[in-house]
């Protein structure tokens, strides 16, 4: 068989980390796949390592703006498709207008169906492109043969504003590169954090109007009021929560001395932030699966982490939870780990044998597996 992957949408964070990973991997032959043909903009097509099974086509209209590259799937996707011989057409973007047959999608942004967490942008053109969103990916679930979610929370969240869907249905995590994997290591006691080497919490993300990380800095602001060493790392590209955090950090700490934004980190740099911290936090209110938080866990930190969303499920017992927008659950949180170093070393534990369970090559696996079971009963 021939797969066809249409990758006209996924240009950047984690649509590109979960392909480019997967392809690296996989081994689609053992699954009755001879070639795979992926269809992307230059930039994404570049970042995909080379296999003699792959085959990469460029598209200039694919490094065009959404309205060009939407015209490109609907009107010559399925032609460029069929021409090519795929008996199957995966679709990890989510939205799907061509209306090939059969088609595996995939579920990987949770924002168009959570009503509380739209509320957050108020009237603005970014809810209207969400909710457009909210359209297109529930037409394509109801249209597609195969749909993969990367949680149970995921897809119990988008059942809801779908109804019963009539593909089949797979839960298939995120892996985690090896790159990240770092065995936990000695826990420095209380008394060992001083100004000079304060507790260092690193919080990873972009600054979303749903990643509270202007709370985060006013948690850490109240530890450091109470006597605590601690001191935070926030690295991710700006958003829609930037003023927020500017204005937190220029009213709790001004000079920057304990709150430091690293703005945006190349990803292939990404691991050396992990090894660097003592503490992770993720703030997280809406995630489909949470791939920083499983970059956390592999890197062997100690974990204070929102009870929100699909945290709880990827997380388990290896955590402190707290409520992502009340800074005083997330500094009792912080306080817990940063007074026990026992606690500190079994959750870390507990959170690295967890994120071992989840590869690339596992989630490659069981990805080309659906696929091709989809494909071959259709």
């Amino acid at each position: 068989m021939i797969l066809g992957i249409d990758a006209s949408n996924i240009r950047a964070g984690g649509g590109v980390t979960h392909l480019t990973e997967l392809l690296a991997v996989a081994e689609p032959r053992a699954h009755g796949f001879e070639k795979v043909i992926v269809w992307s903009g230059a930039k994404t097509l570049a970042k995909i390592a080379d296999r003699d099974w792959l085959c990469k086509i460029h598209d200039p209209q694919l490094d065009r703006g959404l309205f060009l590259r939407t015209l490109w799937q609907r009107f010559r996707l399925k032609r460029l498709a069929e021409q090519a011989g795929c008996e199957v057409l995966f679709v990890p973007g989510g939205s799907d207008s061509c209306g090939f047959k059969p088609q595996v999608t995939m579920s990987r942004n949770m924002l168009p169906f959570e009503w509380a967490e739209l509320r957050r942008y108020g009237w603005s053109l970014n809810v209207l492109r969400l909710l457009l969103l909210r359209l297109t990916q529930s037409r394509t679930f109801r249209k597609a043969d195969g749909i993969i979610f990367l949680t149970q929370y995921a897809r119990d969240v988008v059942l809801r504003t779908t109804g019963p869907l009539p593909g089949r249905i797979a839960t298939i995590p995120h892996g985690v590169g090896p790159r990240f994997a770092l065995a936990p290591r000695p826990q420095r006691v209380r008394k060992q954090f001083d100004e000079s080497a304060p507790c260092r919490i690193l919080y990873v993300s972009k600054v979303s109007a749903y990643k509270h990380q202007w709370h985060v800095a006013e948690a850490v602001a109240r530890l450091r009021e109470s006597g605590l060493h601690v001191a935070l790392d926030l690295v991710g590209p700006p958003g829609s929560g930037t003023p927020r955090l500017d204005a937190a950090q220029k009213r709790l700490d001004p000079s920057g001395v304990f709150i430091r934004y690293h703005g945006a980190v190349p990803y292939k740099e990404l691991h050396r932030y992990y090894a660097n911290a003592e503490i992770g936090i993720f703030a997280s209110s809406c995630e489909a699966f949470g791939q920083i938080l499983t970059e956390s866990m592999s890197a062997g930190l100690p974990l204070a982490c929102s009870n929100r969303s699909a945290m709880p499920e990827i997380l388990g017992e290896a955590g402190v939870y707290f409520d992502p927008e009340n800074p005083a659950e997330i500094a009792d949180s912080i306080r817990r780990l940063v007074e026990s170093a026992e606690l500190r070393q079994q959750k870390a534990a507990l959170a690295y044998e967890r994120a071992r369970q989840l590869s690339w090559t596992r989630c490659a696996e069981e990805t080309l597996g659906f696929i091709s079971r989809v494909a071959r009963e259709r």
